[in-house]
């Protein structure tokens, strides 16, 4: 019995796995790769040039490996690469990169996109990462791992939101946010360490302790961030401090303070 339901619209060029399952009325275009164990639900349409990983999972709806809103694009193919293990939810959109940039949205692997979620052209999303229900990234945003965007949250293009953060709902992202902290409102400010979200993590007492007075020095002793930055280094900051410091040193747009 064929895993390819016999409405599904399937281009002669499209790279699919064996293995691969696809609903109805899916399309899938010319330029499209998909991996092993991947499982394409009911009025998916996939679009290329795009390669998609292996064991995804994409919901009815879904739109991936589309052109991009910018109305710079003028049809150039531009490519999209996602990962493993990925679960994109209903009517959920992804576009693909623009010349402007590297012609390249990428998106790592175990990333959830809940219902309705946008990852716009350009966008490079690390691992582990979980978008909620109609989270927003503008185009060319950077998502590090582990990075939570709550329900109806929005990221200004070219932003950078470090690995671990955790964005509540509805929050406004108009500038960086540093590796490990929580933000929220609209405009975003900070309100101090993910350490709810480190701890079930794995991560060290010592490592958030260290966290948390890194955050301080940044965030409360009232010092720019030049000062702030060195007084950290002075003092041989360990390894998880040290990603917190570079998530600030990195920063173009100014961190959300």
């Amino acid at each position: 019995m064929s895993l390819i339901h016999p409405t599904a619209l399937i281009d002669p060029a499209a790279k699919i796995a064996a293995d691969v399952e696809i609903g109805p009325y899916s399309i899938i275009g010319p330029d499209v790769e998909i991996g092993s164990g991947c499982k394409i639900g009911p009025h998916v349409v996939i679009k290329g040039p795009s390669v998609i990983g292996a064991r995804n999972r994409i919901f009815q709806f879904a739109s991936v490996g589309e052109d991009c809103q910018d109305k710079k694009y003028k049809g150039e193919p531009t490519r999209l690469i996602l990962g493993d293990d990925n679960v994109i939810r209903e009517g959920v959109t992804i576009h693909r990169g623009t010349v402007q940039d590297q012609q390249l949205t990428q998106i790592g692997s175990r990333n959830l996109f809940m219902a309705y979620s946008h990852v716009a052209h350009d966008c490079i999303v690390g691992n582990d990462c979980i978008l909620a229900n109609q989270a927003t990234l503008a185009g060319h945003v950077t998502l590090g791992d582990f990075v939570i965007l709550g329900g109806l949250s929005a990221v200004h293009q070219f932003s950078r939101v470090g690995s671990h953060a955790m964005c509540g709902g509805g929050s406004i992202i108009l500038k960086d946010i540093a590796a490990y902290t929580m933000i929220s409102g609209h405009p975003a400010e900070s309100h101090g360490i993910n350490y709810e979200g480190l701890k079930r993590r794995g991560f060290s007492k010592e490592a958030m302790q260290a966290l948390r007075s890194a955050y301080k020095t940044v965030f409360r002793q009232g010092l720019n961030l030049q000062d702030a930055i060195a007084e950290l280094e002075t003092s041989n900051p360990l390894p998880e401090v040290q990603v917190f410091i570079d998530s600030i040193k990195n920063s173009q747009r100014g961190i959300t303070r």
